[in-house]
């Protein structure tokens, strides 16, 4: 099975997630650091879209201005258009599989799709 995770390695919950996929056989694994290679805004709309969740449920708003910016309320293209631009507001994080999309917050959603 392929997965991708949009993964950050500072981040506690990313790093358990990732641990989680490397410890299951038969994954053929990639790891995008998402802050370095952020994805789209296209790609970011597909992800959410496959999550069944809203790219508002997907924005991080600890540690981030989104609130300050009002993209909490914003609609779906002013969403994805800023995450695309600073990445750090995206949520994370983010793992696609044969199986489907997480947002792994908690690591272990990561399992619903492996």
């Amino acid at each position: 099975m392929k997965a991708t995770i949009w993964h950050n390695p500072k981040c506690g919950t990313s790093r358990k997630t990732l641990a989680i996929l490397e410890n299951i056989d038969g994954i053929d694994l990639t790891v995008i650091e998402y802050l370095k290679a952020p994805p789209t805004a296209e790609k970011l709309a597909q992800l959410y879209r496959d999550a069944g969740i809203t790219p508002q449920a997907g924005l991080r708003l600890r540690g981030t201005d989104a609130a300050t910016r009002g993209l909490p309320d914003a609609d779906d293209t002013a969403v994805l258009a800023a995450m695309a631009a600073d990445p750090v507001l995206i949520e994370r994080p983010l793992v696609e599989t044969d199986k489907g999309v997480r947002l792994c917050r908690p690591q272990d959603v990561v399992l619903e799709i492996v």
